[in-house]
């Protein structure tokens, strides 16, 4: 095949980007958009780099050593760029390729001036933006100096920056080639972007101009301030226009340079309203066109645009599909189960299978649409209620999308085809044979799986599995099993609404509940003291966990000198509690039994940081608070008006939460254990259509839904171009942030929490379990990576159950993501720990080894140091 070295911008489109880079393929496509004008010109392919490339041995070799350098090794990669950069820009193009481009030039006029702009393969990707990781040299004169302009931009491939993003992101510098754009220059009036969704809130119905005068430089660069005009549904709704100092403009020679703008012109807007409307319907046209949001450079020349640039906005986060076009409110399920990470397919699809309303997806994340209960008064009243108990943030957010008017539409109250408006669930008597009975009923439906569904493999495993999911959500939605945990918590609330009327104390339920009996989860952190207990004595096996790296450590623990006992322990442990993990709501995540190294670090820690016996005593001393509390709390009411009543109403509340509080966290556990018993079998499912060769690896069912893997077991095919898309998007969700409310229109509100009685400069958020507590913040977002003295403080984006085995080691949680009932909060307050959920980006604001201090009563924290 021939080599074809110059193609005309009017040949290509998006379709080519492996010939003419992401920009190419970009300004191609539009230049063919009807009543979308594109300044002329055309591309230096990929195959005249590969050519450069591939005539200079010396550079193959320097890529080779670059590949194997560590992406922060600094000083390393930024010699060796450079140096390719440097023989880059020194080869002499060969003289058939030169007069191809000259060629091409003579058609737009040899001494008209000229934009050369580097396009690459890997740039502006959905999945990767790149942005202003090449080069772009404006005003460029004359056949000799666009050449040697095309060599900078090759060159650019190579800038520090674009290798180490690659490094990175794992991207094989060999794989991306650049191709270089040369396009007639224009000198326009105004210039700027245009966001096709709002980049900030996410909105797709309001779009965003940014625009200055002169060349886009200006704005790119950050050199000035833009106007900034909002528009929605053909009009302009909100404008703010800046001082526009200075502009970049084209030198008559070639070149640019900074001007002043005289002082009478600054204040005036760089386009007038009707511009802006043009432009942004111009703006829509090319987004259906592309089919997503776009981020559009655009000039103005003579009263008419010209586009230079058009690329997706990766920021965004997705909108679920609806499939239909009313208005539609979304309430983050992650931010409730304590799991904002992204979920494979599989996890999505099993959590969907088996939750109790229906889900839908978007950017790995799942989400409850809840625009029918918040139509009718009385359903949205009770959501509004139950959703600011647990995280008021959520509450703020959905009060600000109501307030919209006419974004959710008004209903009677339940009419047909709405939910009934839930009252409270029929009362229980406080029995505590009540919660055992529960436990029993959970763990013979568990046994009675594992027995099932032994002898079940291929298309029967997954006929089994869907009559499974069925039994799991009726063992969910329990009566019985919703009023126990209900008492729980209504308990809690009545007894902090009642305390603080009738003593003025804030979050009295918080001492109340200290080592409440029978919760699985607080169980989970002490039992893992335990083990500690049992490995501290033995000088050798914690040397030897010391250094462990390879998930078979179990079976060597035997070996070692009261190694034995050790693993014994660790096992017991593993029965119990192996089927737990971080971000256990996802089946695909490996279990601590399938990845036992996680909890290393942390029975290290224990071992260093407790003395024998710490868990008893822990769970004694919280009871004997409790208890004296309680004592406290009566003596107390017996004194006000009417005191004796309500003692007894307090005790009976009392009561009532410590029988309740601690089977709240038992119905996850049932459900996790269950996951456990269908994961091994879809694994195994898996392992078998390895053996048949159907996959390469069984992990790949990971990025397929219950329903997809149902459908290979049945015809022994498998799409690996799915899945290796699967793969690409699961990676691109990491990068995204989930709302904890979402619209139809895609707008993401995170809520604030409007209070005025926090110190300035503190860190607001919800106050779950009471106390005020001062020490070193770890910020750990992986618990394989803890490592806790005693007096340190976590502070992480979300804790499920999993991380319970840390809090008996720390003196004060900090979370970004939580609610008053959430496990984090549940568990703090029973370890008696000061706890603040709920804290926007506490991750990024405090930073690890900083002091802190933590206020659980008033729900902020404070950065001492």
């Amino acid at each position: 095949m021939m080599e074809q070295y110059v193609l005309d911008l009017q040949e290509v489109d998006e379709r080519q980007v492996a010939v003419v880079g992401g920009k190419g393929a970009h300004l191609g496509g539009l230049s063919g958009i009807e009543g979308i004008r594109v300044p002329g010109g055309f591309c230096v392919t990929t195959d005249a780099f590969r050519r450069i490339m591939a005539e200079t041995p010396s550079i193959a070799d320097r890529l080779d050593r670059l590949s194997r350098l560590n992406p922060d090794d600094r000083e390393e990669i930024r010699t060796l760029s450079a140096q390719i950069r440097r023989t880059i820009e020194g080869i002499a193009i060969p003289g058939d390729l030169a007069a191809a481009i000259t060629r091409a030039l003579a058609r737009f006029g040899e001494q008209a001036a000229y934009a050369v702009r580097s396009s690459a393969t890997a740039e502006d990707l959905p999945t990767a933006s790149f942005a202003g990781q090449q080069d772009t040299y404006l005003n460029v004169m004359g056949p000799t100096a666009i050449l040697q302009h095309v060599s900078r931009c090759w060159a650019s491939l190579f800038t520090e920056r674009a290798v180490t993003y690659r490094q990175r992101n794992g991207i094989d510098h060999r794989t991306v080639h650049m191709a270089v754009v040369v396009q007639q220059m224009v000198f326009p009036h105004a210039a700027g972007i245009l966001f096709t969704a709002d980049p900030v809130t996410g909105n797709r119905k309001v779009a965003t101009v940014d625009a200055g005068f002169g060349l886009g430089e200006a704005l790119v660069s950050g050199l000035v301030n833009p106007d900034v005009f909002k528009v929605r549904d053909g009009e302009v709704v909100a404008k703010a226009i800046a001082a526009k100092q200075r502009a970049v403009h084209a030198l008559p020679t070639g070149g640019t340079q900074e001007v002043a703008i005289d002082s009478q012109r600054q204040e005036q807007p760089a386009l007038t309203d009707a511009q802006v409307v043009r432009l942004v319907q111009l703006g829509r046209r090319i987004e259906a066109h592309f089919g997503r949001p776009q981020d559009i450079e655009w000039c103005l020349v003579d009263d008419g645009f010209q586009i230079v640039q058009s690329r997706p906005i990766t920021t965004l986060f997705p909108v679920p599909e609806a499939g239909d076009q009313e208005n539609h409110v979304y309430v983050s399920v992650g931010h409730q189960q304590m799991m904002t990470d992204p979920m494979k397919p599989l996890g999505l699809s099993v959590w969907q299978l088996t939750a109790m309303a229906p889900m839908h997806e978007a950017g790995g994340r799942l989400f409850v649409d809840a625009t029918r209960r918040l139509a009718s008064p009385a359903s949205r009243a009770a959501l509004l209620d139950l959703i600011g108990r647990g995280d008021p943030l959520v509450r703020d957010a959905l009060e600000t999308v109501l307030d919209r008017d006419g974004f959710v539409p008004s209903l009677p109250d339940a009419g047909p085809g709405g939910p009934p408006a839930s009252g409270a669930p029929a009362p229980i008597a406080t029995d505590p044979a009540i919660v055992t009975k529960l436990i029993e009923r959970s763990q013979a439906s568990i046994d009675a799986l594992g027995r099932d569904i032994r002898t079940k493999t291929g298309p029967a495993l997954f006929d089994f599995l869907l009559e499974a999911f069925e039994d799991h959500k009726r063992v969910l939605s329990d009566p019985l099993s919703m009023q126990a945990i209900m008492a729980g918590m209504e308990a809690t609330w009545w007894l902090n609404d009642k305390l603080r009327e009738w003593l003025g104390e804030k979050n009295a339920a918080d001492t109340l509940t200290l080592s409440a009996p029978g919760n699985v989860t607080s169980e989970m952190g002490l039992a893992l003291l335990d083990v500690a207990d049992v490995i501290r004595p033995q000088a050798e096996v914690v040397a030897f966990l010391r250094g462990v790296e390879d998930e078979g450590f179990l079976e060597e623990l035997a070996k070692l000198a009261g190694g034995t006992e050790a693993r014994d322990a660790i096992e017991a442990y593993l029965d119990r509690y192996g089927m737990r993990c971080v971000g256990e709501i996802d089946i695909t995540r490996p279990r601590w039994r399938e990845r036992p190294t996680t909890l290393v670090p942390v029975i290290l820690d224990n071992v260093r940081n407790f003395e024998p016996g710490a868990a008893e005593r822990r769970f004694e001393e919280g009871r004997q608070k409790a208890w004296e509390k309680e004592q406290d709390v009566l003596s107390r009411l017996r004194a006000l008006p009417a005191g004796d009543r309500k003692a007894d109403e307090a005790k009976r509340m009392i009561d009532r939460v410590r029988t309740f509080i601690g089977y709240r966290e038992y119905p996850k556990y049932g459900i996790i254990s269950r996951y456990f018993v269908y994961k091994q079998a879809l694994l195994e499912e898996a392992e078998r259509l390895v053996q048949a060769n159907v996959l390469p690896e069984k992990e790949d069912v990971f990025y397929l839904t219950f329903q997809e893997f149902h459908d290979v077991v049945r015809s022994k095919r498998v799409d690996d171009q799915l899945i290796r898309q699967r793969k690409d998007a699961f990676r691109s969700y990491h990068a995204l942030t989930p709302p904890r409310v979402l619209t139809s229109d895609g707008e993401a509100l995170t809520g604030a929490y409007r209070r005025d009685d926090v110190p300035a400069g503190a860190l607001v958020g919800l106050p779950v379990s009471a106390g005020t507590v001062e020490g070193r913040a770890r910020v750990i977002l992986d618990m394989a990576e803890a490592d806790l003295e005693a007096g340190d403080i976590l502070v992480t984006s979300y804790t499920d159950p999993s991380w319970s085995p840390l809090f008996v080691g720390i003196t004060g949680l900090v979370t970004e993501v939580g609610g008053l009932m959430t496990h984090g909060a549940v568990i703090a307050r029973e370890y008696g720990l000061p706890a603040v959920v709920g804290v926007e980006r506490a991750t990024r604001l405090i930073r690890d080894g900083q002091r802190i201090r933590v206020h659980g009563t008033g729900g902020y924290v404070e950065i001492l140091s």
